[in-house]
């Protein structure tokens, strides 16, 4: 019997061995071919940068030119998304550290937010395009940055709350190890936010498709640019009535979703369950083949190895140099202080009056550049008051009942969001096999453009009683909802295990398991859900206020409508008034509501 069973275990493993190796190749062949397919598409997309400005590009609507509009439209997608990842981590951070910083910075975000992507428009395109006047970078500049508009600030927000509800006793463990600001963000503040911040990644690229068509496709007064991409793409199908064409392109754009999911989000969702707070394994963890493809992969073995770890060791060193010179200073025994005596005051005064000088020279510089900022500020306040003053003072009664009415759709639009999706939400994120099931449908109908299809809706909706005060809320519905939902899921899925198993183990059931355990543990995403979703609500009032299909144009009262249509026939005036109407009543909800919300979600809803 020992004879039949010695060969078998060498064999057994040599087997296993080859089909490592295998693996392995297959893993190294794919990372090629997709670094050589960025590669590829960096090239073309440098190569239509520096192509002469053609403000009127035409769009081909055959399915050959959607592979090539489809990649060109990602790549804009990814630009704006790493500026909103930075300006998220820069951000957040300075808003949720500083408190007299906080009063300005989470008012101000939320008025960005919330002031709709078409009051953005004029200045951005018209100062881009002059600034280069001689090729397509000041059009590509300026749809990235408006996708980033569509992005940012749900992404920052979402962190922004994330380090405030950072539980007491990691805060004391950051201080009891003395970690300086760098060392503090990497091992603490971002790790703790890494959930709810892909999460909200995902939403902020679906808000980046939902304003791609506007993006692309820039329309002021006489003159009409264009950049060829799924959205300009949709948008001509639209135009021209093409539903082939349309269907079209709205299946490209599913098939770029689901690969989106498949290549970055789910493996990034599974990577970020490490970051789970919990003092026992979940069961269920996500997972990805993404993922461990590339952990089977030599050459992101070699490149992690020699090249990502010692250069974000390198500077991880310099970030913390300043910290730990400090942090030598600060630890030096009394005893050691004593031995100096003299020797060591005679120092601290020439260091003081070196500091002193220091000091002097920077509030001469602060100064400076105050007074320089304020006389800016001035200007362009006696710019915007002089463009105000020729709004005629019947108009601003008008204004005002717009505000109202935009107001009513935009609270409508929230409950209606609320009530489904924070059930809907729950569900997914307490069930990761129902999650990695739902990711990939909420991701392609979060996306698809509701401008697109707004047109054949309307048709249905203007023919019930409501008429287009029933579309504009369903339109409003259909660009905010997904904020929630997404924020919802981050939240339902951050409920530590061990919370979970400890209520059915007393068999905590019902309406007392949601009132003990999910609304307290999600309540502080569903804030952040709720303020972005009423942010892109005010937001979706211009293209749900005031719609143009064929030969005629419906509107409703609204400052949606006085938006769209004061852009339409160059009216800045009316434009500058109803755009400062709508940060007026978005400052006033802030500071009456969601700033007391994000209290009660800091005092309250700790994982403490």
């Amino acid at each position: 019997m020992s004879q039949i069973h010695t060969p078998v275990a060498p064999s057994i493993s040599r087997r296993q061995q080859a089909a490592a190796i295998a693996s392995t190749r297959w893993a190294d062949a794919l990372v090629i071919i997709a670094l050589i397919a960025v590669a590829y598409g960096v090239v073309v997309a440098a190569s239509r940068w520096v192509a002469p400005l053609t403000p009127g590009t035409h769009i081909d609507l055959s399915p050959r030119a959607l592979p090539l509009y489809a990649g060109l439209s990602t790549m804009r997608m990814a630009l704006a998304y790493l500026l909103s990842l930075a300006f998220t981590l820069v951000y957040a951070r300075i808003a949720a550290t500083n408190r007299r910083a906080e009063r300005v910075m989470v008012p101000l975000l939320d008025i960005l937010q919330s002031i709709p992507i078409l009051s953005f428009l004029p200045g951005v395109v018209l100062a881009l395009v002059a600034l280069f006047p001689h090729n397509n970078i000041g059009l590509e500049l300026a749809a990235i940055l408006l996708i980033f508009t569509s992005q940012a600030w749900n992404m920052t927000f979402s962190f922004y709350h994330s380090l405030l509800v950072i539980p007491k006793e990691l805060r004391e463990a950051a201080t009891i190890y003395r970690l300086n600001v760098w060392r503090r963000f990497i091992k603490l503040e971002l790790p703790f936010g890494q959930i709810p911040l892909i999460w909200n990644s995902m939403m902020s690229w679906a808000g980046g498709w939902f304003f791609l068509m506007a993006a692309e496709q820039f329309t002021l007064g006489s003159h009409s640019f264009q950049l060829p991409g799924l959205g300009s793409y949709l948008q001509t199908a639209a135009n021209d009535g093409d539903v082939g064409a349309l269907l079209l392109g709205l299946l490209a754009l599913i098939i770029v979703i689901v690969l989106l999911d498949q290549l970055l989000w789910r493996p990034l969702i599974a990577w970020a369950d490490r970051f789970k707070i919990e003092q026992t394994s979940s069961g269920q963890a996500p997972s990805s083949w993404v993922l461990r493809l590339l952990r089977r992969s030599t050459l992101v073995a070699w490149y992690d190895e020699h090249v990502y770890r010692p250069a974000s060791e390198r500077l991880d060193r310099f970030l913390s140099r300043a910290g730990g010179a400090r942090l030598v200073a600060a630890t030096t025994s009394a005893s050691a202080r004593m031995a100096l005596g003299s020797t060591r005051a005679e120092t601290a005064n020439v260091k003081r009056e070196g500091w002193r000088q220091a000091l002097s020279a920077q509030r001469i510089v602060g100064t400076v550049i105050g007074v320089v900022a304020l006389a800016l500020c001035l200007l362009g306040t006696l710019a915007a008051l002089r463009l105000i003053a020729q709004v005629p003072p019947a108009m601003w009664g008008t204004i005002a009942v717009s505000a109202l009415a935009t107001l009513l759709r935009t609270g409508v639009a929230l409950a209606i969001g609320v009530a489904w999706t924070v059930p809907v939400g729950v569900a997914i994120g307490l069930n990761q096999r129902l999650a990695e099931r739902a990711q990939p449908f909420v991701q392609m109908v979060a996306s698809i453009p509701a401008t697109a299809l707004f047109p054949a809706l309307l048709l249905v909706l203007l023919r019930l009683p409501g008429g287009l005060n029933i579309a504009a809320v369903a339109l409003m519905l259909l660009g905010t909802q997904w904020y929630i939902l997404f924020n919802v899921i981050a939240g339902a899925m951050a409920i530590p295990g061990d919370l979970r198993e400890a209520a059915a183990i007393y068999q905590v059931r019902g309406w007392r398991r949601w009132r003990t355990l999910i609304l307290p543990a999600i309540f502080p995403y569903l804030v952040t859900g709720m303020i972005t979703a009423t942010g892109g609500a005010w937001n979706a009032s211009i293209v749900s206020e005031y719609v143009s299909f064929g030969n005629h144009t419906y509107s409703t009262v609204g400052l949606g409508a006085l938006i769209a249509g004061s852009a339409n026939n160059n009216d800045f005036a009316l434009l500058l008034a109803a755009t400062l109407a709508m940060a007026f009543v978005v400052v006033l909800l802030n500071r009456l509501v969601w700033r007391r919300m994000y209290r009660l979600a800091e005092d309250r809803f700790h994982l403490d």
